[in-house]
């Protein structure tokens, strides 16, 4: 059987195919486009005609790329711009007129428990068995869940997200040159207050990271966009490249080797968000991998649906991107 999920997060839309047969999981298809839903909801409490027009639009590429592989099931989910928007039904209702299916807005315990699902399946199996931890950071908010094996033991979500940091505090996207040493002590306090909940979890054996701003920074640190399912991230990499960032304008960025052109934004925001994460976790080190959340919705599903064994992801194939 051939499952679909179309994921649409606060920066990006992203579509996911995979193929289920006989206890394991082949990734087919994997594309990600820059919508950024969420942009201006901090002010408005509304998703915009802007945005959303570019979501929908994101949507009908999504499906005609899938039109072809033959899929049997086809989901659409939605993450924290969703949960947060006032007009959040009569955007749903314009996503279910384009695709056919109802969006299920997912919480933040779920976002959480499908980013780990996801995450594990890129270790072999004889390594699942410590405990191990998943941040996932995305536009609108950050997940995290722990556990042994291929289900979280906990989970929460905190309200803090690249986009919603970047919108905070505008100067961290660059637009305005160099970022201020006084603006970059702020944001760092705020990410450390936002993310005060994952501290009181059991320190971890492993720690691993996903989500657009985790694989943007490896992306950046390895100096190149080359898909790779897993990296191997450090915090001390992470605070030298968070260094360059802050000491480059907007435009400077985008020109770095590896930088998403979509990112380059909101990226440093991202790498804040995820140094508070390593602080508030104890760890220096942690594995980023591009096996997250619309891969674990598919597993749950397909989980749900019957019994399947034990799954393993092989991401075969180039991933397109363009987030």
């Amino acid at each position: 059987m051939r499952r679909a999920i179309l994921s649409i997060g606060t920066n990006s839309t992203r579509a996911l195919v995979a193929s289920f047969d006989n206890g394991s999981v082949t990734v087919d298809y994997s594309l990600s486009i820059g919508t950024r839903i969420g942009e201006g909801l901090r002010a408005s409490g509304q998703l915009a005609p802007k945005p959303i027009a570019r979501t929908i639009e994101a949507l009908r590429l999504h499906l005609a790329a899938l039109e072809p592989l033959a899929v049997d099931v086809l989901v659409v989910v939605a993450t924290s711009a969703m949960r947060r928007a006032k007009n959040a039904a009569d955007f749903a209702a314009s996503v279910r007129e384009v695709t056919g299916s109802t969006l299920r807005v997912l919480s933040g315990d779920e976002e959480a428990r499908a980013a780990y699902r996801g995450a594990l399946t890129c270790l072999p199996g004889e390594l699942r068995g410590a405990l191990t931890g998943v941040i996932d950071t995305g536009g609108g908010s950050t997940e995290y869940a722990f556990g042994r094996g291929s289900y979280p033991e906990q989970c929460v979500s905190c309200e803090i997200g690249a986009v919603r940091l970047t919108e905070r505090f505008p100067e961290l996207s660059g637009a305005d040159g160099r970022v201020p040493v006084s603006t970059l002590k702020q944001a760092q306090s705020v990410a450390r207050d936002l993310l005060k909940p994952i501290a009181a979890f059991p320190k971890v054996d492993r720690l691993m990271v996903v989500g657009g701003s985790a694989t943007a920074m490896a992306a950046l640190v390895a100096g190149t966009l080359d898909p790779v399912l897993s990296r191997e991230l450090s915090q001390q990499e992470l605070r030298a490249t968070i260094d360059q960032l802050a000491h480059r304008p907007l435009d400077e960025r985008m020109k770095l080797p590896g930088m998403r052109a979509q990112r380059a934004d909101i990226l440093l925001a991202g790498g804040l968000i995820l140094d508070a994460a390593f602080e508030q976790l104890g760890h220096t080190t942690a594995l980023t991998t591009s096996a997250d959340l619309p891969l674990g919705v598919l597993l749950l599903d397909a989980e749900e649906s019957g019994p399947l064994g034990t799954q393993e992801s092989q991401l075969e194939g180039p991933e397109h991107d363009r987030s």
